[in-house]
């Protein structure tokens, strides 16, 4: 068994830190160690986007990054949208129109829908699209995906 090493990190703007082997994926380390289970595990291969989350500012696939390589990271997990038991207007919009059923590729598209609109506050449907490659939903066949992420936009704007 490898020696852990203890990892510093900021998370939904919380600076929390933890031990984990250096080969310990970061969304094991999110959920294992930190105890937030809102980033789902899918394919641990950067297929599904199941795990998706915000990164020193980048949208990435936790489980391609190691743990250790969050050293002093500041990250954004699906749960640090939400403020004082208020949604994101992002969660608003999945809700408000079924851009989920099981719900289980939900964080990693909301996540990668928070990256797409923070730098592109009115993208078109084609930008929305290709904003959200990489995340597989196996249920919607994307049409309230990206009626949700359009709803979201409009809301943002507000």
């Amino acid at each position: 068994m490898a020696e852990k090493r203890r990892i510093k990190l900021t998370v939904n703007g919380v600076e929390m830190e933890g031990e984990a082997e250096p080969r310990t994926l970061l969304v094991h380390f999110i959920r294992d160690t930190l105890g937030l289970t809102g980033t789902h595990i899918g394919c641990d291969t950067g297929h599904c986007g199941c795990c998706t989350i915000i990164m020193n500012g980048v949208s990435v696939k936790s489980c391609m990054v190691l743990a250790y390589q969050a050293e002093g990271a500041d990250i954004l997990t699906i749960e640090g949208l939400a403020k004082d038991g208020k949604l994101h207007p992002i969660q608003e919009a999945f809700w408000e129109n079924h851009g989920l059923q099981c719900g289980y590729c939900t964080p990693g598209q909301i996540m990668s829908a928070y990256f797409l609109l923070s730098r592109n506050p009115k993208p078109t449907e084609e930008e929305i699209r290709r904003g959200l490659e990489g995340n597989y939903c196996r249920c919607t066949g994307y049409v309230n995906i990206i009626k949700s992420v359009k709803a979201a936009a409009e809301k943002m704007s507000k």
